[in-house]
C-alpha cells in the first residue's frame, strides 16, 4: 500500500478527455475544424461587452449571474429562477453527477455519446452503462433496456456529438415516459442553435412538464468557446441541489457580460444557423461518394466515414487534410477509427476540405 494520497475509486479508470487540437503538417496558415467552434467568430455585441467588462477585472462577478439568467429567460421565455449558469456546460455536467450519482450507481450513456458523460460518472464514483446505437443514432429502446435498479442518470446529447444524429420530440417524449420517476434525464442540447429539423425540441417542454428532466446548453458553439459559459434549465428542486454545490463565483464577470450580449443578439445566432445549414449541406453533397459516407447531421459538424482501402482510410484523409493546413477531429477515442469529424467552417475552408477529400478519391 502506497503512503501517497490516493484518489477516490473510479478516478484512475477515467480516460482523460483530449480536446480537438493538433498542429498542421504543412506550411502556411492553419484552419481549425476540430472543435466545432463558430465559423463566424463571436457576436460583435458580445465582444464589445467583454471588452467593457475588462475594466472591472478587480471586482468579483455576480455570484448568481442574475443579469445573464434574466437575459436567457427573456430570449427563451423561461423562468430565470430555474436557470443555473456554469463555466461551460461541462461544469454543469460534473455538478449533476456529483449531486445525483454515488459510488456504485449507474448512468446510462449512448454508444457514441459525448465522452464527458463517462468521465463525470466515474468521477462521482458511478459506473457508465453503454446503450448500443442503431445506425449511429441513439436507440430509445436500447437506452430503456440499459436502465436498471442502480440507474440514477441518463445522459442524452441531442443533437449528438460526434455523430450529428438527433431524437425528434416524439422520440424524446417516449424515452422519458419509459424511465422511472427517480431517474434524472439530462438532455444536452449543446448544438440546438444549429438544428434545422422540424420535429426537434431542445428539451424545454419536457422540463416544464416533469420533475426529473434537465436541459443543458452552452455558449461555446455560438462564438464564446473561450469564455466558458453554459446554462441549465430544470425543476426548482434540481436547480436548488446544483446551486448548493456550485462555486459562488464560477463564471467570470467579462464572460457573463459577453454571454448576456450574445444571447440577446438573436440576429447573429440566426446568421450562424443559416451559414451552417448552407455549408453543412454543401459539404455533404460534395464529398459523399462510393468510398466515403457523410452521416446526416443537425450539428455544426459532420462525421465522415472512410474506406479501409489503402490510400483512402481515415488516417490517410487526416494526413492529407493536415498537410493542407486543415485540422479535423480524429475519432479513435469513440471507437470510430474509420471516421473523422469535420466542423463546418468558412466557405473557403469547406471548399478546401472538399478539394482535398475528392483528390484522394481519384485513381492514378
Amino acid at each position: 500500500m502506497s503512503n501517497q494520497p490516493q484518489p477516490q475509486p473510479g478516478i484512475a479508470e477515467i480516460t482523460p478527455y483530449v480536446p480537438g487540437r493538433a498542429g498542421a503538417l504543412g506550411p502556411g496558415p492553419v484552419v481549425m475544424l476540430a472543435s466545432n467552434e463558430s465559423p463566424l467568430g463571436a457576436s460583435p455585441a458580445a465582444i464589445s461587452a467583454f471588452t467593457e467588462a475588462a475594466e472591472r477585472l478587480a471586482e468579483y462577478p455576480d455570484g448568481s449571474a442574475t443579469a445573464l439568467r434574466h437575459a436567457i429567460g427573456e430570449v427563451h421565455d423561461l423562468d430565470p429562477d430555474r436557470i443555473v449558469v456554469g463555466a461551460g456546460s461541462d461544469e454543469l455536467l460534473h455538478l449533476i453527477a456529483q449531486a445525483y450519482i454515488g459510488v456504485g450507481d449507474e448512468a446510462v450513456v449512448s454508444q457514441y455519446g459525448f465522452l464527458v458523460y463517462p468521465i463525470v460518472t466515474r468521477g462521482a464514483g458511478g459506473v457508465p452503462v453503454v446503450a448500443e446505437e442503431t445506425d449511429f443514432r441513439t436507440d430509445v429502446d436500447a437506452v430503456l433496456k440499459a436502465t436498471g435498479e442502480r440507474t440514477r442518470v441518463v445522459f442524452i446529447a441531442n443533437p449528438n456529438n460526434p455523430t450529428g444524429s438527433y431524437l425528434g420530440e416524439t422520440q424524446l417524449i417516449r424515452l422519458h415516459a419509459g424511465l422511472p420517476s427517480g431517474v434524472l434525464l439530462v438532455v444536452d442540447s449543446a448544438y440546438a442553435e444549429y438544428v434545422t429539423a422540424d420535429d426537434y425540441e431542445p428539451g424545454i417542454g419536457l422540463v416544464d412538464r416533469s420533475e426529473n428532466v434537465v436541459m443543458v446548453r452552452t455558449f461555446s458553439k455560438i462564438g464564446l468557446a473561450g469564455a466558458r459559459v453554459g446554462w441549465l434549465y430544470g425543476p426548482p428542486s434540481i436547480v436548488d441541489a446544483i446551486n448548493r454545490l456550485r462555486g459562488p463565483f464560477n463564471v467570470g464577470g467579462p464572460a457573463q457580460a459577453a454571454a448576456e450580449a450574445a444571447v440577446r443578439d438573436t440576429e447573429f445566432t440566426r446568421r450562424l444557423n443559416t451559414h451552417n445549414a448552407k455549408w453543412r449541406e454543401w459539404l455533404t453533397a460534395n464529398v459523399e461518394g462510393n468510398w466515403l459516407t457523410v452521416l446526416p447531421s443537425q450539428g455544426n459538424f459532420v462525421l465522415v466515414r472512410f474506406s479501409d482501402a489503402a490510400g483512402r482510410t481515415a488516417a490517410d484523409a487526416n494526413k492529407a487534410l493536415r498537410e493542407s493546413g486543415l485540422v479535423v477531429r480524429q475519432m479513435s477515442a469513440y471507437g470510430l477509427t474509420d471516421a473523422l469529424r469535420i466542423s463546418i467552417g468558412t466557405e473557403e475552408a469547406m471548399r478546401k476540405v472538399a478539394t482535398v477529400l475528392n483528390g484522394m478519391g481519384r485513381d492514378g
